[in-house]
């Protein structure tokens, strides 16, 4: 029993500083720049650089959501064992 108080206390531990590390990267702001992107990206002999910025933004994109898939994977799984436990 004693042992599982210090693994629920560990656990603890180890969650706020996650959490601490995320608010902390979520402070960081990052300045838009549509304007930059559009005037380098007009007319018509820039196809190739358009597209290569589209798919740079399409794998920005995919990122935060691989994360939260995880994430929420990890919950479930989580919670399906706290639930088979019991």
């Amino acid at each position: 029993m004693h042992t599982k108080n210090k693994i629920q206390k560990a656990s603890a531990k180890f969650q706020n500083m996650f959490l601490g590390i995320c608010i902390f990267l979520i402070g960081i702001s990052a300045n838009a720049q549509c304007a930059m992107c559009r005037a380098a990206l007009s007319g018509d002999s820039n196809i190739k650089k358009a597209e290569a910025v589209n798919d740079g933004i399409v794998y920005l994109m995919v990122i935060p959501y691989l994360l939260v898939l995880i994430i929420g994977y990890l919950i479930y799984r989580m919670y399906s064992k706290k639930k088979k436990a019991v």
